[in-house]
């Protein structure tokens, strides 16, 4: 890992005591409507080194579909071309200064989804359509290095793309019979036939990932690691699915016959039910999980760290039928465990992965998460509850191999959760809420303190390694400024917050309480 030290026990990766911020690259300022890699991004990382931060999470970057969730998009391996900085492309002279000054006005609070992707897709192209125009552009060879390099994933990305924009967005299963089932002879027709279409595709890709790479080096030399974050899922409507339906759990017509989700609990009735795809660990095995090592391996070029979502799935995952119409239908069944992590650590030597271990969690899943070494995490707002498992997130039981929160993307806010009522969020009714607002007080023993702070200096200064805070609990936002709500499919990944949010006082006091818990 580049910014962050550590030491190495039996192939384990210790963590030093640090702390961080976790914020989407979505939500930066400035920009063309959303976040992106440029001057935003680069005076963020400045924010981080001053105010003693050593860790930036985010969430997936991969190219968003469906209801512009990071966790349903179109490509493991690919980058969002939401996030490609089109100042940079104007410094390279692939976009003038008139197609920029010529922005539509985008909202500055929130990413207003259609508007950002019709004007910023309308701008790559032009850029995409300078640059492999131009014979004599200096970085065209880079550009030929960089697509053989990615050819395992970046042809078929490109073609997926390709295809979709001819069907007219249509899902892949709609296709054309040869199209849809990968006849090899239909491939190369398709090939030639859009290749101007996937050239764009690679196009943008190779700017993404050189951008990343400037941000990612201006990281390092500030002291910053990054983490990144593999959702264990992937969509159906995905360029991984399409290209490798052997490794996923589908019918004849490309359709799955059992999706994943998670079954009821103490913050939902019915469960949540996700709809992505169920995998065939056996034949994942029988490939010697060939997909997954290029997946992880692709991920750890991009990030320092990684966070491995729904970790509990690897040792056995919530299977609901397709057909079912909520999640309360499905059944436990035992994931690939030990030797699927044996497999990956052989490959790939290390694993810096922090294991997200939230939900119904048993023995099985803590022994394997232990087995490797991962740290789990906790969420300090899942700690004053009825929650049977509500002490284990308490800072008493906490374990030094531990990443610690305030609160997660999938959270309200903590300023939104004290100021809620919370009924209709969860199973809770008025009662619960108050003997848990009077708990919290409490345990954590604060009366008129902001709670933001509260919960951020309780973190802090607790023995988790590991310590991370959403940005919106660093600036005390409200509900207004919460990033996802499980179980809705629209309003959600919108939040950004105004450049001068980052007030110099708000750093200096997140520095004090840094170096006050030694992080």
């Amino acid at each position: 890992m580049r910014g962050l030290p550590q030491k190495y026990n039996v192939n384990r990766v210790i963590f030093p005591r640090c702390s961080g911020i976790l914020l989407h690259v979505t939500s930066l300022p400035g920009g063309h409507g959303i976040g992106d890699f440029g001057d935003s991004a680069h005076e963020f990382v400045e924010f981080l080194a001053e105010s003693g931060q050593k860790i930036w999470q985010v969430l997936p970057l991969s190219p968003t579909g469906y209801g512009d969730s990071p966790y349903q998009c179109f490509s493991a391996f690919a980058g969002n071309p939401l996030l490609i900085d089109l100042k940079a492309l104007a410094e390279q002279g692939l976009l003038s200064g008139h197609d920029l000054n010529n922005a539509p006005s985008l909202p500055e609070e929130f990413v207003a989804y259609d508007r950002v992707i019709e004007f910023k897709q309308g701008l790559l192209r032009k850029a995409a359509h300078t640059f492999l125009g131009d014979s004599a552009q200096t970085d065209r060879r880079g550009f030929e290095t960089f697509c053989q390099n990615n050819s395992s994933w970046l042809d078929d990305y490109a073609l997926f793309m390709a295809c979709k924009k001819v069907c007219k967005d249509a899902v892949w299963v709609h296709w054309d019979r040869g199209i849809r089932q990968r006849d090899s002879a239909v491939l190369k027709e398709w090939q030639s036939r859009l290749s101007s279409e996937t050239e764009f595709h690679k196009f943008v890709q190779f700017e993404f990932f050189g951008q990343w790479e400037k941000l990612r080096a201006h990281c390092s030399r500030c002291g910053i690691s990054i983490m990144g974050d593999i959702p264990i899922y992937v969509a159906h409507d995905s360029a991984d699915v399409w290209a490798h339906p052997e490794l996923f759990r589908l019918d004849e017509q490309g359709q799955p016959v059992a999706v994943a989700g998670v079954p009821p609990d103490y913050f939902s009735a019915t469960g949540q039910l996700w709809g992505n795809p169920l995998y065939r660990w056996d034949a994942s095995a029988n490939s010697g999980h060939r997909w997954w090592i290029d997946r992880c391996r692709a991920s750890l070029k991009m990030f320092d760290l990684l966070r491995l979502d729904h970790f509990r799935g690897f040792e056995a995952y919530w299977e609901i039928p397709a057909s079912a119409s909520t999640a309360q239908e499905g059944k436990w069944v035992k994931g690939p465990g030990a030797e699927f992590f044996q497999t990956l650590q052989t490959e790939l030597k290390e694993l810096p992965f922090v294991a997200e271990n939230l939900g119904v969690i048993t023995p099985e899943v803590e022994g394997l998460r232990k087995q490797f070494g991962f740290p789990g995490m906790s969420l300090l707002q899942f700690a004053f509850g009825t929650d049977p498992q509500g002490p284990s997130f308490r800072p008493h039981n906490y374990s030094r191999e531990l990443a610690a929160y305030t609160g997660g993307h999938d959270n309200d806010t903590t300023v939104g959760w004290w100021m809620s009522s919370g009924v209709g969020e969860s199973t809770r009714d008025a009662e619960d809420i108050r003997k848990e607002h009077a708990f919290t007080q409490a345990y954590l023993g604060f009366k008129n303190e902001p709670v933001n702070w509260v919960f951020i200096r309780t973190v802090l200064a607790s023995v988790a390694n590991i310590a991370i805070t959403p940005l919106q609990d660093v600036l005390g936002l409200g509900s207004g400024a919460r990033m996802n709500l499980p179980g809705t499919v629209s309003g959600n990944w919108r939040w950004r917050y105004k450049s001068e949010a980052l007030r110099k006082e708000i750093g200096e006091q997140l520095r004090r309480l840094t170096l006050l818990y030694d992080r």
